[in-house]
């Protein structure tokens, strides 16, 4: 099957289902329209479904915002409204419960700063936990963070330091907030990904580092991520498939020229787009132009979304008053 880059779950159900024609084996669907979001939960239930997707056994929630852009205050609270009710759904945390944010990201490069700025809009509340020899807060929970930048600014894997900070601080769960890559510039900054199966930072534009997952860590890892990048090749891919099915809806069927249409493979299509690209743009990505003020307006949403759904006695009114 044709792999091209994507970090969401939801788009490699949609390669599946275009290659194939059918629902990918061993995955569960389910999708809930609200009036101004779409989300969508892919369970990946063995690993057959795996195999099939790419990705981990686990659950997947995509939550796609088409207005996220240029969303009113009224459209931002209720997202992260949304991300607290689907992280506390996920059943991983309680009022009791030791958490550890991670911002992972290089916060000298703005499509890639999503998780260092999220990180700075969590209240963090260890350090007072820690003074008093305090279990537990009728307001609080015991949350720390840490945005541990990427090896290229410190020389040390991400997942190495994290490490260390988990085996120091012992964290009932991580979350980690990433920077992610789509297959569709229209899911750039518009889509949320929420997963129970941790991340691997770097992963969406190839430079594949150790992973931020339980089975590392040793203790349950939520990913949140939104794709603020999307690879040149897929873009220009996609404009080759508007191009090649207007000009098939405009030949004649059985034509020598439909023929011809017919036999282009995607496979075949995108690796010549590679072959093109490469000497010229190797590696390139495309982000939108404003891009900085989407990933400060990001940030205040899911710092937002995470203050509510970690710590029980805070609402949207504690946290709206907080980051200001």
């Amino acid at each position: 099957m044709l792999q091209i880059r994507t970090d969401l779950a939801i788009e490699n159900r949609e390669i599946y289902q275009q290659a194939y024609q059918k629902e990918a084996p061993g995955i569960e669907v389910e999708e809930e329209k609200g009036e101004n979001f779409t989300i969508t939960r892919v369970k990946i239930l063995d690993d057959k479904g795996s195999e099939h997707l790419g990705k981990p056994k686990g659950v997947y929630i995509t939550i796609d915002v088409p207005r996220l852009k240029n969303a009113d205050q009224d459209l931002k609270d209720e997202v992260s409204q949304q991300i607290a009710k689907e992280i506390k759904g996920l059943g991983l945390s309680d009022e009791n419960t030791k958490t550890l944010i991670v911002g992972l990201g290089n916060w000298h490069v703005t499509p890639d700063a999503l998780g260092p700025k999220v990180v700075d809009r969590v209240l963090v509340t260890r350090q007072y936990f820690v003074a008093y020899k305090k279990e537990e807060d009728e307001t609080v929970a015991n949350v720390a963070k840490i945005s541990p930048g990427v090896m290229g600014i410190t020389g040390i894997e991400t997942g190495e330091i994290v490490k260390g900070i988990v085996e120091k601080i012992n964290p009932d769960l991580i979350i980690a907030v990433d920077s992610l890559a789509s297959r569709r510039m229209e899911r750039v900054s518009t889509t949320i990904q929420i997963s129970n199966t941790g991340i691997t930072p770097g992963s969406g534009i190839g430079n594949n580092r150790i992973g931020l997952n339980e089975e590392y860590l040793g203790v349950p890892v939520i990913a949140i991520g939104v794709p603020t990048v999307v690879d040149a090749a897929t873009m220009v891919n996609d404009t080759m498939d508007l191009i090649i099915g207007s000009m098939k809806d405009a030949a004649k069927v059985g034509s020598e020229f439909y023929s011809i249409l017919e036999q282009i493979s995607n496979e075949d299509k995108y690796q010549l787009i590679r072959e093109v690209l490469e000497p010229f743009m190797p590696n390139v990505v495309v982000t939108p132009k404003e891009i900085d003020l989407i990933i400060d307006d990001l940030s205040i949403i899911i710092g937002n979304g995470l203050n509510m759904a970690l710590h029980h006695g805070i609402d949207l009114q504690d946290v709206n008053r907080y980051i200001r």
